[in-house]
């Protein structure tokens, strides 16, 4: 999906940049690849999702799905790509099942991640199942609106139910205890699919699962002003003053020769509406936006690019007054980010992004998952991260913005309150009821504000990791983590250990 997406858009993916380099990303969303791939905004524009040779060749398995699991008058079927690890398993053992999310699944996580420590230990067979009309999964032939109106994450959790329920019969394995794990948009899957199928699944680990659905989401960016803070309190405030100036010249079509070169953007810069300007807003936010979010994380092992960009590093370009003022601190950090990425130029027209999103190809611009992930926060989840908080960096991209956006690629409404509604009465929002599921979240991570952060009951617990990000937790150790992040990992183990003894 473009960098305009939803964060995280939730999901790394395609980017507004120009496609001519091999780091160009193909999810969208944590992008990472699919077990965290929320990048709720958008894809992650910088993670080249490049596999491994080790990961390349983990040998891709077909399952034959249920296109409609809610009218049985519907018989079509199609092909969901899943993966398999058998290393560790011992007969009794667990069966692990690792959920796919808004962007293609990564083999990777079948050799790398702290599961795998689990799985280890506990003998368990390990599984990851792609996310229908995301990857090679493609339910239809192709990504029209209309067949997008079986993407949804209630037909997900029965892809779930009904892989698991053939799996075990085919496998033998119906006496095994199965646990879902599962990041970011997966993270909320996981704690849903113990919730509506607890008879299938014994228990769930939920990272950084955004399980409140809304409509706007300010807070987002105010936990990007509280992280930049806690690097250096000055650093947000220098932030806003570039930005608001930035805001300022968009105000005077005298400065767009200035702004399209301070920038680098792949074209003269024309402002004919308040959605051309926004959405160069929200591209130049998102530098922040997505360094934030992934502070730190461990993602190597998953091809991704530009990890040693930190918030360390963005404030440090910030708070650099040999660099000019703050406007040009930023457009430094545009520069510093392109380079990085071996990014000649970003392409920040509007019109350009609508006509890449409204491709209905599965070999389209945004068929990574770009136009599926917007289609399903259209309606299901919104999770809109709008300029709307006086609290908060950026100006600029307020919740209109977004809300069009859903008119414009796919003609629906820019009401979805009842369609948030119907989230939250079907899964509970932040008052899930359940047992037996673990909800790790970071706090640097913006999307921990939208999930279960203190204990619900003695088995719906929270796991909050002070100093880290997105989905840390499911990342492979390293002798630089944070102590807390060892005891966190520790932690979720030893509850793991209880729960399957139950």
């Amino acid at each position: 999906m473009t960098d305009n997406q939803l964060r995280f858009k939730m999901a790394l993916g395609c980017n507004r940049f120009q496609k001519d380099s091999a780091v160009l990303a193909i999810v969208l969303a944590c992008v990472l690849c699919a077990p965290c791939a929320s990048r709720y905004r958008r894809p992650h524009r910088y993670e080249a999702q490049l596999e491994s040779a080790a990961a390349a060749a983990e040998e891709e398995q077909w399952f034959i799905q249920r296109l409609d699991h809610f009218n049985g008058a519907e018989t079509r079927v199609w092909k969901q790509r899943y993966f398999v690890n058998d290393t560790f398993y011992r007969p009794g053992g667990p069966v692990f099942l690792m959920i796919g999310g808004e962007g293609p699944a990564n083999p990777a996580w079948m050799q790398y991640g702290t599961w795998l420590l689990y799985a280890q230990k506990l003998g368990a067979l390990c599984l990851l199942l792609e996310h229908r009309f995301y990857g090679k999964s493609h339910p239809t032939e192709d990504l029209s609106t209309e067949n997008l109106r079986f993407l949804s994450s209630r037909q997900a959790l029965a892809d779930l139910a009904h892989f698991r329920t053939v799996t075990a019969e085919t496998r033998g394995l119906t006496n095994s205890k199965w646990v879902a794990f599962g990041g970011s948009y997966p993270g909320s899957l996981a704690a849903w699919f113990r919730l509506k199928y607890p008879h299938l699944v014994h228990a769930s680990v939920a990272t950084s699962a955004p399980v409140h659905a809304t409509v706007n989401f300010p807070e987002y960016l105010e936990v990007v002003w509280r992280s930049l803070a806690a690097e250096n309190p000055e650093c947000p405030l220098v932030v806003k003053k570039a930005s608001d100036t930035l805001v300022e010249r968009l105000n005077d079509p005298k400065t767009y020769d200035n702004i399209t070169k301070d920038f680098r953007l792949c074209s003269k810069l024309q402002i004919q509406s308040k959605m051309d300007s926004a959405y160069l807003l929200e591209s130049l936010a998102g530098n922040f936006m997505d360094v934030v979010q992934y502070n730190e994380d461990n993602r190597a092992f998953e091809g991704v690019v530009g990890t040693n960009i930190t918030i360390k590093v963005l404030c440090s370009v910030m708070l650099d007054s040999s660099l000019g003022e703050p406007y040009d601190r930023y457009a430094a950090v545009a520069r510093l980010m392109q380079s990085t990425f071996s990014q000649a130029c970003i392409n920040t027209q509007y019109k350009s992004y609508i006509q890449d999103m409204s491709n209905t190809s599965w070999s389209g611009p945004e068929a990574g998952g770009g136009r599926q992930w917007v289609y399903q926060t259209c309606t299901e989840f919104g999770f809109y991260q709008s300029t709307d908080s006086p609290n908060q960096p950026f100006s600029g991209f307020p919740l209109h913005y977004h809300l069009q956006q859903c008119a414009d690629i796919y003609n629906l409404s820019t009401s979805l309150d009842d369609a948030i509604q119907q989230t939250n009465e079907e899964y509970g929002g932040y008052d899930i009821r359940s047992t037996r599921i673990v909800f790790p979240n970071g706090s640097i991570d913006p999307w921990h504000a939208l999930g279960v952060t203190q204990d619900i009951t003695s088995d719906l617990l929270a796991v909050f990791i002070k100093g880290t990000a997105h989905c840390a937790n499911m990342y492979p150790a390293r002798a630089e983590d944070l102590p807390q992040l060892s005891l966190a990992r520790d932690h979720i183990f030893i509850m793991l250990q209880k729960w399957l003894a139950e």
